[in-house]
C-alpha cells in the first residue's frame, strides 16, 4: 500500500495512516463492484491524507487516547473529504482528480452523486461505531452543515465580478477550513481533552485550512495540469473566482471584463490571458501574503500546545503546506 512520501519522515504516523486506509477499505461494501472499485481506487491515488494525519496527531494530547478510536475518526474525516470531492467534481464537471479520471467522468454524474452520498453514510457509521459519546456525532453534523454552506456560498457567488476578499474568505472557511478544523478538534476531543483545549485545536485547524485553500488557489495559477494532478483554471470558467484573481481585479477590474464575460465559453487562450494578467497585476503575491498570514496564525496557536514530539510534527507539516509546489 502506497502512502504519500511526505509521511516517510514520520514512521509512526506513516504506519497509522496505512492502518487508517485499511480501515476505510474494510468499510466499503457495494453490490455494484465497478463503483466499489472506483471508490477504493480513489483512496489509493496519491491523496496526501493531510486531514486524517492531523486527526491522528491531535489525538495524542489527551490521557484517554485510544489508537483504534483515533484511526476511526481519522478515517471518517478522510471519507467525508472524499465525498465532498466527488460532489465537487460533479458540480464542476471535472474530468480528472489526482491525475486520474473522476468517478463522474468515468461512470456519469448519477453514479457519482450516489457514490458521494454513500461515503457520507460510511463516514457517520465510522463515528457511531467507535464513538463513546454523542458529542462526536453532533460535531460532525454541524461540521457537515458548515461545509455545505460553504459550497452554497460558492454557488451563489459564481460569475460575480464584484466578489470581495471577505466573500472569498467566508466561502473557503466553510468549504475547506471547516474540514481541517473538524479534523483537529475531533482528534483532541477523542483523546479526552476538555472543550477549551479542543476549541483551541479547532482554530488551529481552521487557520491551516484557510492557508491550505489559498495556497491551492495560488497553485491553480502557477502550475500545469500535469504537475497539479487536475485541470488548472477550470474554476475561472465555472465562475469561481479565488484570491489571486480577486486581488488582481482590485487593481484593474476592466482588464478582465471581456474575458470573464465569456463565462464557460472561455478558451484555453482566454484562461492563459487571465493567468498572465493575474501575475502582472500582483495577484499571486498578494495571495501568498494572505496564505502566510493564516499560517502564522496557526503556528502561534501551535506554539501553545504541550511540548511533545507530535507538536513538532504538526509544526513541520503546517509549514510545509505553505511551501508546497503541488
Amino acid at each position: 500500500m502506497q502512502i504519500h512520501p511526505m509521511w516517510e519522515a514520520y514512521p509512526e504516523l506513516h504506519s497509522e495512516l496505512i492502518q487508517t486506509i485499511e480501515l476505510m477499505d474494510s468499510k466499503i461494501h457495494l453490490r455494484n463492484k465497478p463503483i466499489e472499485n472506483a471508490i477504493v481506487d480513489m483512496m489509493h491515488t496519491g491523496g496526501k491524507l493531510i486531514r486524517p494525519a492531523y486527526t491522528l496527531l491531535f489525538s495524542s494530547f489527551g490521557d484517554d487516547h485510544d489508537p483504534s478510536r483515533s484511526r476511526a475518526f481519522s478515517a471518517a474525516i478522510e471519507v467525508l473529504h472524499m465525498a465532498t470531492l466527488i460532489h465537487d467534481d460533479v458540480i464542476d464537471d471535472s474530468p480528472k482528480r489526482r491525475g486520474q479520471k473522476t468517478i463522474q467522468s468515468k461512470y456519469g454524474k448519477d453514479v457519482a452523486v450516489y457514490a458521494g452520498d454513500y461515503l457520507f453514510t460510511v463516514s457517520f457509521k465510522l463515528i457511531t461505531d467507535y464513538s463513546n459519546s454523542m458529542k462526536q456525532m453532533q460535531i460532525n453534523t454541524k461540521g457537515m452543515e458548515r461545509i455545505l454552506m460553504g459550497e452554497i456560498d460558492q454557488m451563489h457567488l459564481r460569475y460575480n465580478k464584484k466578489i470581495t476578499i471577505r466573500n472569498y474568505l467566508t466561502q473557503i472557511s466553510g468549504k475547506t477550513a471547516q474540514l481541517f478544523a473538524l479534523a483537529c478538534y475531533s482528534g483532541a476531543l477523542e483523546s479526552g481533552q476538555d472543550e477549551r483545549f479542543a476549541r483551541h485545536c479547532y482554530y488551529i485547524g481552521s487557520h491551516i485550512g484557510m492557508a491550505f485553500q489559498i495556497k491551492d488557489d495560488i497553485l491553480d495559477y502557477s502550475q500545469t495540469a500535469d504537475t497539479f494532478g487536475k485541470p488548472v483554471l477550470e474554476d475561472v470558467k465555472q465562475g469561481v473566482y479565488s484570491s489571486p484573481l480577486i486581488y488582481a481585479m482590485r487593481k484593474n477590474n476592466a482588464a478582465f471584463k471581456d474575458l470573464l464575460n465569456k463565462k464557460d465559453q472561455m478558451t484555453n487562450e482566454d484562461t492563459k490571458k487571465v493567468r498572465q494578467l493575474v501575475i502582472d497585476l500582483g495577484g499571486l503575491k498578494e495571495a501568498e501574503r494572505l496564505a502566510h498570514k493564516y499560517t502564522e496564525k496557526a503556528l502561534k496557536r501551535i506554539d501553545q500546545l504541550p511540548n511533545t514530539p507530535e507538536k513538532e510534527i504538526i509544526r513541520d507539516v503546517t509549514e510545509s503546506l505553505l511551501n508546497r509546489n503541488i
